[in-house]
């Protein structure tokens, strides 16, 4: 089921994301805005992302699973309790280590074809 954003055209208006390399943040952030996301937001750390939704809850996020000498879970955990959907985003594929309570959240592989991308942001999942 897909979430119900405040537009109703089925995409959030404020997306989050968490990505710690510029130029694939960039690359995000261009193909949302293409989408028509109205609102994108990049933070490169957990405590930038967390500072960050204190300060305005997005309506989804994508999260890098591996930053620079940190991982997104910490962010995932919040959003969760927030009941804020978001998709990792990852390069390792399977390989990434993720802990038993995300292991239902959908993944992207990096790098994502726009296909893969907005499907996330239109259902909250990647099928």
């Amino acid at each position: 089921m897909a979430p119900a954003f405040s537009d109703g055209s089925g995409l959030p208006t404020d997306v989050l994301i968490v990505e710690d390399d510029p130029i694939i943040a960039i690359d995000f952030e261009d193909r949302l805005i293409g989408f028509g996301v109205r609102c994108v937001r990049t933070v490169g750390s957990v405590t930038q992302a967390l500072e960050a939704i204190a300060k305005c809850a997005p309506d989804f996020a994508l999260l890098d699973v591996e930053l620079i000498r940190e991982t997104s879970f910490a962010v995932a955990a919040r959003l969760v309790a927030l009941k804020i959907p978001f998709v990792f985003v990852t390069g390792y594929g399977a390989d990434a280590r993720i802990p038993p309570e995300f292991t239902s959240q959908p993944r992207l592989q990096k790098p994502c074809s726009s296909d893969a991308l907005e499907a996330a942001l239109q259902v909250g999942a990647v099928e």
